[in-house]
C-alpha cells in the first residue's frame, strides 16, 4: 500500500511532513479492515504554519495573470486523466466505494477541473455611475485571500476539488483538512496532483488532524477569510457559529432528507430505476440521497412490487468487484447505528418490505414502510442503504409530506407532464429539485446548495465566484468635490 503511505502526510508549504502531534490517525480499508496508513496528527502550531505559508504565497498568486494561472489547472486535468485508474482504485480501497461510484466521482471531478480552467478568467469588474460630478466608481472583484476547506468522507475527491480548484483559480490560497476517514483521497492525493501540475509551494496545504488536537484553530485563525465546510448539520452549525463570531464567511453544504416523489402519471419503471439509484448509490452515504420515496396511492402497489424486487436484487459485497452494487459503509460503528435505526423503526410499528442483514461493515438494503407520522426517522438524515417508502393521496398531501423535514437539500418529482412537475417542484422548500431524474445531481455551472438545515451559501458557476472573491469599491474624482467645511 505504498500509494497510501506515500501520500499519508501533512503537506505544508510545499513539503511532505510528519505531524508533530502525540497520536496517529489510522486510515483503514472499510471493507476488510486492513490498515492503509498511520498519520501523526497536525498540531495548532502546524495549523499556523500552513495558514502563514498560504498567506505568503497568495500575495503573488493573486497578482498573477489569470491566463497563466489557468495553465496549472490544464495540467492538473491532464494528470487526473492519466491517473484515473489509480484514483478509482484509491476510492474503492479507502472509501469502500463501488467501481460505479468511483468512476462517477472522478468523472464529475474532471468536469469541475475543466470549469476551473475557465473560471480563472471569468471575474469581471464594473464601472458604475455616480451622482457626484466628475466621479467614477470602479468595483473590482478580488480574491478573498486564503480559504479553509473542511471536506467529508463520502465524495472527498470531488467535494474537496469543488472548493479547492475554483478558489485557487480565482487567485486564493487554500488549506484543506480532509475527513479522518479519507485523508488520502480527500487530501494527499489532491495535493500531489497540484504539486505535479506546477502549483507554487504554499498555495495548497493539507492538514490531517482532529478537533481533539486543534480545537477550533482551523476556523478561528486570523488568516482564512472563508471556510468551506461539507458534512453534518450538527457540525455545520458549530462551524457557522465560530466562523460568524470571527466575521468569516461560511459556505456550508450539510445534511439532507430528500424526497423522491412519484405522481400518479409517472413512468413507473423509470421512476423505480431513478429511486433505486437515488437511494443506494455509494450505500446511501450521499447528502442528496432520497431518504424518502413518496408514491401516489393509485400506483403504490405496482411501484412497490417493482421497487422492492429491484432493491432485493442489488448485490452487496466487495467494492472491488465490478458486479457489486452495495459496498461497505464507512465503518462498523456506522453499520451498527443503521441496524439500530431499523430496529427502532420496526419497534415503532414500521414494516420491512426488504430486510437486509448486517455483516461487519456490510449493510444490505432495507425498505421500510408504514412508519407512524410522528416517527423521528421521517425527519432525519439516514446515511446508509435504508429507504422509507411512503404513500400519499394527491399532490397537496405530497407537497406537505415532502416539506415536512428540517432539511432542504435536494429532491425529485416524476410525472408524465413536465410542466406539472415544474409547478410541483417550485412548491418544495429545497435548494435543488429535479423533474424526472435522480435526486443526486451536480454540475459545474449550476448553483448547488440547500435551504433550512441543509446549508448556507452556494457553490458552482457564478456562485463559486461569489463564494471565493470579494468586491472592492475604488472611486476616482476626476474633477473636484465640494466639501461642507
Amino acid at each position: 500500500m505504498s500509494f497510501f503511505t506515500d501520500l499519508a502526510h501533512q503537506y505544508i508549504d510545499g513539503e511532505w511532513r510528519t505531524g508533530s502531534g502525540s497520536w496517529d490517525i489510522i486510515d483503514f480499508d472499510p471493507y476488510n479492515g486492513e490498515k492503509l496508513a498511520a498519520i501523526t496528527v497536525a498540531t495548532v502550531d502546524e495549523v499556523d504554519e500552513a495558514y502563514r505559508a498560504a498567506e505568503r504565497a497568495q500575495a503573488g498568486w493573486g497578482e498573477t495573470n489569470p491566463y497563466s494561472r489557468r495553465l496549472v489547472f490544464e495540467r492538473a486535468l491532464r494528470i487526473t486523466e492519466e491517473r484515473e485508474s489509480e484514483i478509482i482504485e484509491a476510492i474503492v480501497t479507502e472509501l469502500g466505494g463501488t467501481r460505479l461510484k468511483a468512476g462517477y466521482e472522478v468523472h464529475l471531478a474532471k468536469e469541475f477541473l475543466r470549469e476551473a480552467i475557465q473560471l480563472a478568467i471569468r471575474p469581471e469588474g464594473r464601472i458604475l455611475p455616480s451622482p457626484v460630478d466628475g466621479k467614477e466608481n470602479r468595483v473590482y472583484r478580488l480574491p478573498v485571500g486564503v480559504v479553509g476547506v473542511i471536506s467529508p468522507f463520502n465524495f472527498p475527491f470531488l467535494v474537496t476539488l469543488k472548493s479547492v480548484a475554483p478558489a485557487l483559480a480565482l487567485g486564493n490560497a487554500v488549506v484543506i483538512k480532509p475527513n479522518q476517514n479519507a485523508p488520502v483521497v480527500g487530501g494527499g492525493l489532491i495535493a500531489k496532483i497540484f504539486e505535479d501540475a506546477g502549483l507554487p509551494a504554499g498555495l495548497l496545504n493539507v492538514l490531517v488532524t482532529d478537533i481533539a488536537e486543534i480545537g477550533d484553530a482551523l476556523i478561528e485563525h486570523p488568516v482564512p477569510k472563508v471556510i468551506s465546510f461539507a458534512g453534518s448539520d450538527r457540525t455545520g452549525r458549530h462551524v457557522a457559529a465560530v466562523a460568524g463570531s470571527h466575521f468569516k464567511r461560511a459556505i456550508l453544504e450539510l445534511s439532507g432528507n430528500s424526497a423522491l416523489v412519484v405522481l400518479d402519471d409517472a413512468d413507473i419503471d423509470y421512476a423505480v430505476e431513478a429511486a433505486v439509484f437515488s437511494r443506494f448509490v455509494y450505500q446511501g452515504q450521499v447528502c442528496m440521497a432520497a431518504n424518502r420515496v413518496l408514491v401516489d396511492r393509485s400506483i403504490e402497489q405496482k411501484f412497490t412490487e417493482k421497487f422492492c424486487a429491484r432493491v432485493a436484487a442489488l448485490k452487496t459485497g466487495d467494492p472491488a468487484d465490478p458486479a457489486t452494487d452495495i459496498g461497505p459503509v464507512i465503518n462498523s460503528f456506522q453499520a451498527e447505528a443503521l441496524t439500530s435505526l431499523v430496529d427502532q423503526a420496526l419497534a415503532e410499528g414500521a414494516t420491512a418490505l426488504v430486510r437486509g442483514r448486517t455483516r461487519g461493515s456490510l449493510v444490505e438494503p432495507t425498505v421500510l414502510t408504514g412508519l407512524p407520522e410522528d416517527s423521528p426517522l421521517l425527519r432525519q438524515e439516514i446515511f446508509g442503504p435504508v429507504v422509507l417508502l411512503l404513500s400519499f393521496d394527491g399532490e397537496e398531501e405530497a407537497v406537505r409530506m415532502a416539506n415536512d423535514s428540517p432539511y432542504g437539500l435536494s429532491g425529485a418529482v416524476h410525472t408524465g407532464n413536465v410542466e406539472r412537475g415544474v409547478r410541483f417542484a417550485k412548491r418544495i422548500v429545497t435548494g435543488m429539485i429535479h423533474v424526472n431524474d435522480s435526486t443526486i445531481q451536480d454540475e459545474p455551472l449550476v448553483s448547488f446548495g440547500g435551504e433550512k438545515y441543509s446549508g448556507l451559501g452556494r457553490l458552482n458557476g457564478d456562485s463559486t465566484i461569489e463564494a471565493f472573491t470579494t468586491q472592492k469599491w475604488i472611486s476616482v474624482q476626476h474633477g473636484r468635490s465640494l466639501f461642507p467645511f
